[in-house]
């Protein structure tokens, strides 16, 4: 038997029943903004350098341009264009750069359970370990912004067998871990659903320009793409376009510019999509009725 999961079926989407955001749009919008805190000579390096060479001060000094100076170039960028964002954030963030959530909290953004720093996975720990980092990164943005985060993003992604189920018995909604959808979908747990939001591995910073090697032009192109072919494909059905990005890397003036002009082309269309938030997206999700989206 071919090894395979539990958490989701699997379901064609062309055969999915039919729904709308709301106002009627069919493409939802939404920007991911990865606000991460490094461990200075210790940890997971990015990918941009030898193995020997991941825990330099020059490694952490590159990734630690993107709170100096990369994430405010993008603050003054999004409120330019009235954009608003979604913050996958480690807690450590409160301590190191505090100002970053006042800005976030000033501007009514969305903070979402990303880990304690960026230096550490999840998926190796125990089930006891992994429930207190949980627990820990909860109470941390609970008391900082004075609500529970409704969502999640496993640091580096990274799943232990339980991480889906600790997450919704720690009350999380929502989480973006999971990339194999361009639909929101239910996930099973042990203890009842969680909602699986897409998130893009492609239209990523990280993976388009560090990883892959795109210039900032071709990543611009990419977002520009994607866009135009998901708006096309959601006369069918409605969809979810997220934009994933890293203030360390696309926080760079020649590739912020790229950016301006791939956001300038999406805006052009903004009466046509739903420019959100997860956590909006949660909610019209939960709101449907049994059967309309799977899983459900």
């Amino acid at each position: 038997m071919l090894p395979t999961l539990s958490r989701y079926a699997y379901s064609n989407i062309t055969t999915r029943p039919d729904y709308s955001w709301p106002t009627d749009k069919r493409l939802a919008v939404y920007v991911a903004l990865n606000i991460e805190q490094f461990s200075y000579g210790a940890g997971k390096g990015a990918a941009i350098a030898p193995p020997d060479q991941a825990q330099s001060h020059s490694i952490f000094s590159w990734r630690d341009y993107g709170n100096r100076v990369g994430v405010w170039r993008l603050f003054e960028l999004f409120e330019t264009l009235d954009v608003p964002i979604e913050a996958q954030m480690n807690t450590a963030i409160y301590e190191h750069c505090p100002d970053i959530p006042v800005k976030l909290r000033q501007r009514g953004d969305e903070i979402v359970g990303h880990g304690i720093t960026n230096s550490e996975e999840q998926g190796h720990l125990s089930e006891e370990a992994e429930a207190a980092l949980i627990r820990t990164v909860t109470e941390t943005i609970t008391q900082y912004e004075g609500q529970r985060p409704l969502g999640w993003m496993s640091p580096w992604l990274s799943n232990s067998e339980v991480t889906m189920d600790l997450l919704q018995e720690a009350g999380y909604r929502y989480v973006m871990d999971w990339t194999a959808d361009d639909q929101p979908i239910w996930l099973t747990t042990r203890q009842g659903r969680l909602l699986s939001m897409p998130y893009p591995i492609e239209c990523n910073d990280t993976r388009g320009i560090v990883w892959y090697g795109y210039t900032a032009g071709e990543f611009a192109e990419m977002l520009v793409d994607n866009f135009e072919e998901m708006l096309a494909q959601s006369v069918h059905q409605p969809l979810v376009c997220p934009i994933a990005l890293h203030p360390f890397v696309v926080g760079r003036p020649y590739r912020l510019r790229q950016l301006r002009r791939a956001f300038a082309h999406i805006l052009r269309h903004r009466d046509r999509i739903w420019l959100t938030r997860p956590r909006d997206i949660y909610a019209h999700i939960a709101s449907l009725p049994a059967g309309m989206v799977p899983g459900s």
